[in-house]
């Protein structure tokens, strides 16, 4: 494997285990913020479905670091997944900055994005 490749695969785990970390600080203040909104003014199906989506940003999160660790050990789909993967991550975080604004959790999933995006233009399908 070349040096490309090899930095490529270590920019893409680097970048998922800092998307595990947020997911992990994420779904760590999960019990805080579910007595905010149970003590909020929100109909019972709303606040069902806020807990619903803060877990899910969560779950998301670590979904997606699972799938780009496995996609290294297929060649060929690598370079795609872990555009693909780090592209979306992008997207989440510009929603999340556009809703709620700058603050630790989008400074991780940014960093996280970055790392994964590098590491996907730096790898070649030539030489492994």
């Amino acid at each position: 494997m070349n040096g490309h490749n090899n930095a490529a695969r270590i920019l893409v785990a680097l970048g998922a285990v800092v998307l595990i970390a947020a997911a992990l600080l994420h779904l760590s203040a999960y019990p805080k913020d579910l007595g905010a909104v149970s003590a909020s003014n929100l109909g019972a199906r709303l606040k069902g479905g806020v807990r619903a989506l803060f877990f899910l940003v969560g779950w998301e999160w670590i979904v997606i670091a699972i799938i780009m660790l496995i996609s290294a050990l297929n060649v060929t789909l690598f370079k795609v997944i872990v555009l693909f993967c780090g592209f979306s991550l992008l997207v989440t975080m510009a929603v999340m900055i556009a809703f709620m604004g700058w603050f630790v959790g989008t400074g991780l999933v940014l960093a996280s994005a970055l790392m994964i995006l590098c590491g996907g233009l730096l790898f070649h399908n030539t030489g492994g």
